[in-house]
């Protein structure tokens, strides 16, 4: 049976029967504690173990990629806070859950059981710690499993999360510690006061990190792309229209600056581990639930499918057990982190989630290829009318091994094609090119499959009429 079809038949019995096999799993005292560490609109690449120390340091971040596999490619379900977030606590697409923007009105608490669910019912005790911004009830420990919840101050300084760690227990623990930084950037790039505190004034122009070579938009891009960036720029939260070369350097500066800060708490909790001598027996994972443009393509803030906004870093780290490396193995951070936190922790992977288990590749023995591709969505609302129209599309990313697809609901040319190898900075839209046409077809034939498997009825009526 499709699971289209599971889903529309089982409905909340699906919920009830995995809450039943997951009560059943067994608590053994050789299980690993988990450690999530979530950050907050940070892209993929934005790590001192990524791009070197020249313009950016982040120890902490670096120490988890030196006892762990980093992946490079690693893409969120939707780049927005809620349904990013939405999908990685449920382990659902956003077209499951309903949530494709920041309103979760859609969201059924109780359809699906979020991660804490899933960990305290196999005997593991559950605490969240910082920025929720998830459709769950926070006020209902019910509906998400997390035993213990702390929002501020603990937000921005992961004390909380650290005091968890270091509390007396019997069992292990799944904590998860949510950063809201490098977030702030929204309101630098406004003049703002900054929410977590300041960073300094930002030195001359000369004095920052360098223009980004994908700075101009895409040749060929998709209409409907070209609107939304005047579009988005015309509303009061992405005031960037005006932003010279200087101020954009400036921009990068601050982003910078503001993940050094988060990963100053990062280490708080890390060092908690250390202390209390629990480095060697956690599962530590670190990653972001979206990234951020931080100026290419005249874009800033997320919600659009460049890698800067769609991809975010991700690492498995359990020191002594996970070899140093990367894996280019493609990763769809919604669907696939439930299943690889269970599978680490020993845990029975619910058979209901569409995602994979990690495992093999952050232990070092996962095969090269992996999956064929992930499919990520998005709806753009942010914005506001141009020339007395107002767009508000929805759009579907495909990203196989090496291409990007991207199709969108509104528009007269709705499709981009990017070689993600040749092109890494996404620079031409190869859609309409002859040569690039067996690529098209093949890319409209994965979304098309991945539509019907999953239930994606939107997907399906944007392939419709190409």
């Amino acid at each position: 049976m499709k699971r289209r079809s599971f889903l529309k038949a089982a409905g909340a019995a699906a919920l009830t029967a995995g809450r039943r096999a997951w009560a059943g799993a067994t608590t053994r005292p050789d299980r690993p504690n988990v450690l999530l560490l979530v950050t907050d609109q940070q892209f993929a690449d934005a790590m001192s173990c990524a791009i070197g120390r020249e313009h950016i340091h982040t120890p902490n971040m670096d120490s988890l990629a030196e006892d762990g596999v980093r992946f490079t490619h690693a893409y969120c379900a939707n780049p927005l806070c809620v349904p990013s977030r939405a999908a990685m606590f449920s382990g659902r697409y956003p077209h499951e859950t309903g949530v494709q923007t920041n309103s979760a009105e859609a969201f059924r608490p109780g359809r699906f059981a979020c991660m804490g669910t899933i960990f305290r019912s196999a005997g593991y005790d559950t605490g969240f710690f910082g920025k929720w911004h998830m459709p769950f009830r926070a006020n209902r420990p019910a509906d998400h499993g997390f035993a213990a919840r702390v929002d501020s101050p603990a937000l921005y300084s992961g004390a909380a999360a650290a005091a968890f760690i270091g509390k007396r227990r019997s069992g292990p623990f799944l904590a998860a510690a949510s950063f809201v930084n490098p977030h702030n950037i929204c309101e630098w790039s406004r003049g703002q006061e900054l929410p977590g505190g300041p960073i300094g004034q930002a030195p001359a122009p000369d004095e920052c990190p360098p223009l980004k070579p994908n700075m101009a938009p895409p040749a060929n891009e998709t209409d409907i792309m070209a609107h939304m960036r005047r579009s988005y720029q015309g509303h009061r939260l992405f005031p960037v229209a005006a932003f010279t070369d200087d101020k954009w350097r400036q921009y990068l500066w601050a982003y910078y600056r503001l993940i050094e800060k988060v990963d100053c708490r990062v280490g708080t909790v890390l060092d908690a581990l250390r202390k209390t001598g629990q480095d060697r027996s956690t599962v530590v994972v670190f990653l972001s639930d979206h990234g951020e443009c931080h100026g290419v393509h005249r874009w800033n803030q997320k919600t659009v499918f460049y890698d800067e906004s769609a991809r975010v870093p991700f690492i498995v780290s359990r020191k002594g057990a996970t070899p140093k490396g990367t894996s280019d193995v493609l990763v769809h951070t919604g669907v696939d982190l439930i299943p690889t936190l269970c599978d680490l922790a020993g845990l029975n992977v619910p058979d209901q989630l569409p995602g994979m288990s990690l495992k093999r590749w952050a232990l070092g023995d996962g095969p090269n290829a992996g999956r064929a591709c992930v499919v990520a969505s998005n709806k753009m609302v942010q914005c506001v009318g141009v020339e007395g129209v107002l767009h508000q599309p929805d759009g579907r990313m495909v990203r196989s091994r090496r291409h990007k697809y991207c199709l969108y609901s509104q528009g007269k040319r709705r499709e981009s094609l990017v070689d993600m190898v040749a092109d890494p900075g996404e620079t031409v839209n190869l859609a309409g090119q002859a040569k690039a046409r067996d690529v098209l077809a093949a890319h409209r034939g994965y979304l098309r499959s991945f539509a019907r498997d999953s239930g994606d009825d939107a997907a399906l009526a944007m392939l419709e009429g190409l």
